[in-house]
């Protein structure tokens, strides 16, 4: 009797991977994601590596200067840039307690905006009226090294994401110093080095309080008013700052 035959062994089939989709094969929704992404990543990296640059480097040039120049140039008018770095130990105590009062008066208290300065503005808005005093120096300087002007709610975001950053990076003293070497302080003037050579013919460490006042009292709108010679309005705005001023007190940036 012949044995029974073993049954033939089952063939058994592996399925093979899926080969993974090639760049080229990718989606234009998926591209347009990735081009996003990878935009966001080099903002993020360049935003953070000029604000730790800054740190340590005087700022040259801000955008301002640069529109400046080119609203004059097309104007037909003269092109005129004065601006030096001035180190704050350099620079009158008396002017830096003068934008204090007339500028930002909880400078030293907030961690980069004055959240009840912003609220006044907004209803006075809604009102249909404008204040001053929305912005801080943080928010000012954060604006002034790294944006545009402009009022758009992308502007603001921008600005606010630079705020957040030289507050944790630079810290009080630093955004200080940069502050008064970059605010526009005349037509054509820039920084307190300039502005008080401009104004007063003298360097910026002399400074009285009624002199840094009035280079304080023009900034809302440096070309068009002046800290010498001044309208009654400016006159006023000076001896409030100086009446101010008393109450800013010693300054300490390095107070936690």
């Amino acid at each position: 009797m012949a044995a029974p035959k073993k049954p033939a062994p089952k063939k058994t089939t592996t399925s093979k991977p899926k080969p993974a989709p090639k760049k080229g094969n990718r989606s234009f929704g998926e591209k347009v994601k990735w081009f996003f992404i990878k935009l966001f990543l080099w903002f993020f990296g360049i935003s953070i590596a000029s604000v730790v640059f800054f740190k340590y480097v005087p700022v040259p040039f801000t955008p301002l200067m640069i529109i400046r120049a080119i609203e004059n140039k097309t104007a037909g008018k003269e092109v005129y840039f004065d601006h030096d770095w001035e180190p704050i130990d350099k620079i009158s105590m008396n002017l830096q307690k003068a934008v204090i009062a007339s500028e930002d008066g909880t400078f030293l208290k907030h961690n980069g905006f004055d959240f009840k300065a912003l609220q006044k503005a907004y209803k006075s808005n809604e009102r249909g009226r404008r204040i001053r005093g929305g912005s801080t120096i943080s928010q000012q300087t954060a604006k002034n090294v790294f944006l545009w002007q402009g009022k758009s709610y992308f502007r603001k975001g921008l600005e606010a994401y630079f705020t957040v950053l030289i507050e944790l990076i630079w810290g009080k003293e630093r955004i200080m110093e940069v502050y008064l070497n970059s605010i526009e302080m005349g037509d054509g003037v820039y920084g307190a080095y300039a502005a008080t050579e401009h104004w007063y013919r003298r360097d910026a460490s002399s400074l009285t309080p009624m002199q840094a006042a009035g280079i304080a009292a023009i900034l809302p709108n440096p070309r068009k008013f002046k800290a010498t010679g001044s309208s009654s309005y400016i006159n006023r705005r000076k001896e409030r700052i100086v009446r101010e001023m008393r109450s800013v007190g010693k300054i300490n940036y390095n107070a936690e």
